[in-house]
């Protein structure tokens, strides 16, 4: 597996913004593709994600990185507008671990291989 790598010159200020429909042109594209195909791939690529950590599961690719489900316990918080003290509820939520050739390849800034 490779990084996608975009043409456009990175500008640490503003980031790249990749929309789902660029992502998937990209997809296309590098792996020898059509659209259409690549589309299904990545839905169900975020259909299988979903539907892991939905039911309390992970899922991790060596190198790239770990998606997991993280309980967050209730906890009071302050609304900022009052400085009313709010109870904020427990809550489940996603979380996403960057493995280490990912933060490799962010932190020389180019590509790398998994």
């Amino acid at each position: 597996m490779r990084l996608l790598r975009c043409d456009a010159s990175l500008d640490l200020k503003e980031g790249w913004r990749v929309t789902k429909q660029e992502f998937v042109d990209r997809v296309a594209a590098q792996a020898g593709l059509s659209k259409s195909d690549a589309g299904k791939a990545v839905e169900a690529f975020l259909d299988t994600v979903q539907k892991e950590l939905s039911g309390g599961g992970q899922v991790n690719f060596t190198g790239f990185g770990k998606f997991s489900a993280q309980r967050r316990a209730a906890r009071m918080g302050v609304n900022p507008r009052t400085g009313e003290k709010v109870q904020i509820p427990a809550a489940t939520v996603p979380k996403f671990q960057a493995g280490s050739a990912l933060k490799a390849a962010v932190k020389s800034g180019g590509g790398g291989s998994y």
